[in-house]
């Protein structure tokens, strides 16, 4: 019963350290395992293989790493300037929906006026809203007092230690 392999490293530097062993005891006998039956070559090259996977995956992570260091650093200021040229490609060109159009721009849009039906349903609805949540105006809340006329205050003794 071998030990157990518990990482990629571990199981690189296992794989190295069995490639140095084969080729130092079985580097001129053919082995059968799971019948089939494998040279000294085919052996020591897929173990050298599995040592590579793990070694680009190592530096291919590093690298991504270091691009992630990199975007969170940059990327801040550089949303802030796209929002600014937005912004400013939105107030030279307002008018012209075709050039919005081509910088990936929605044009404005003109907001449709309420009926006068319309108008007196979202009165309605805003002075129903203020009166379910008790909003007042500002002189309304001026007028709102508390009932506390006094504050007594009873001391409390600590009790005999036992």
């Amino acid at each position: 019963m071998g030990t157990r392999v518990r990482t990629k490293q571990d199981e690189s530097a296992r794989a190295t350290h069995v490639i140095a062993g084969f080729e130092k005891y079985l580097a001129t006998a053919s082995i059968t395992l799971g019948s089939t039956a494998y040279t000294p070559d085919q052996i020591t090259g897929a173990l050298q293989l599995l040592v590579n996977l793990h070694s680009a995956v190592d530096t291919a992570r590093s690298v991504v790493n270091a691009k992630l260091v990199a975007e969170k650093a940059q990327a801040p200021a550089l949303r802030s300037l796209l929002a600014a040229v937005v912004s400013f490609v939105k107030l030279t060109f307002s008018e012209s929906p075709d050039v919005l159009a081509d910088f990936g721009l929605p044009p404005k849009t003109v907001k449709t006026p309420l009926t006068t039906e319309q108008q007196a349903v979202a009165v309605a609805k805003r002075k129903a809203t203020r009166v379910a949540r008790g909003t007042t105006s500002k002189k309304a809340k001026m007028a709102v007092k508390g009932d506390v006329i006094g504050v007594t205050l009873t001391p409390v003794k600590a009790s005999a230690p036992v």
